[in-house]
């Protein structure tokens, strides 16, 4: 049951009762999105984010029929540098069991966090998004407000950059234990390879899924605050096909 369906400035917000009914609206309506642009230009773009956040919605995605995935070039927006693909924290091993491996993608890009030449792994994957401009956004937010792996002392809302190296912090990091990716934070990698807020926003449509107590804090901040990079995920608020889709938990914060 949906409790809340309302705009902050130009950002459409959904609240729903259970973690379920907003993964499953946000897949179908991602889903619906990606078929109608498909109905218009030969291939679309999208960007995937990696998390257990994203479950549900990409599950939902993943259930709708009708859409020809070979027109589809498959972009993620962030990897731990010094993470092996095969490593069950990595996400590129997560996108590939979570959708990546399940359709037959045109193509499918993924950002090598253990590229022994990191400088030549970003001007890789720059080149490969500049010349596939997104269309679709599917992502989430963090505990601390990020979007992809731009936290808030390293977020730029006008980076230069489509994707950088960054230190991660330290909630961060303790996110990805309370996500059960890691046992410990002293597991969790310090550094990242992250695609910038601009390069994300960059997409022209977005759909933002955000369930769980562990967020409520992050989503109130995100809507009742000034648009700032203190909480990254703001930005959204100023994007012309922004969608957030959040469940009763994360929404504690402002019903």
């Amino acid at each position: 049951m949906m409790i809340q369906d309302y705009c902050v400035d130009q950002l459409h917000v959904r609240a729903f009762d259970t973690r379920q009914e907003m993964g499953d609206c946000a897949g179908q309506e991602a889903a619906a999105c990606l078929k109608r642009l498909l109905a218009e230009q030969d291939e679309v773009n999208v960007i995937f984010a990696a998390a257990p956040s994203q479950n549900e919605t990409l599950a939902a995605l993943c259930a709708e029929e009708g859409i020809d995935w070979s027109r589809v070039n498959a972009f993620h927006m962030d990897e731990y540098i010094g993470l092996s693909d095969t490593h069950s924290a990595s996400f590129r091993h997560f996108l590939r069991k979570a959708i990546f491996d399940r359709f037959p993608f045109k193509s499918v890009n993924l950002i090598d966090g253990s590229a022994e030449d990191i400088s030549a792994e970003l001007a890789r994957y720059t080149e490969l998004m500049n010349s596939h401009p997104a269309d679709i956004c599917i992502l989430g937010v963090g505990e601390n407000g990020h979007i992809a792996f731009n936290d808030p002392w390293t977020a730029d809302f006008n980076d230069p950059a489509v994707i950088k190296a960054v230190d991660l912090d330290e909630r961060c990091r303790m996110q990805q234990v309370h996500d059960g990716c890691f046992d410990r934070i002293e597991d969790v990698p310090r550094q990242a390879l992250t695609v910038t807020i601009p390069a994300l926003c960059r997409a022209r449509f977005m759909f933002c899924s955000v369930p769980g107590s562990t967020k409520a804090d992050a989503v109130a901040r995100m809507l009742q605050g000034d648009v700032t990079v203190d909480c990254p995920a703001t930005i959204l608020r100023r994007h012309a096909h922004a969608a957030l889709y959040i469940d009763r938990d994360a929404a504690a914060g402002i019903l």
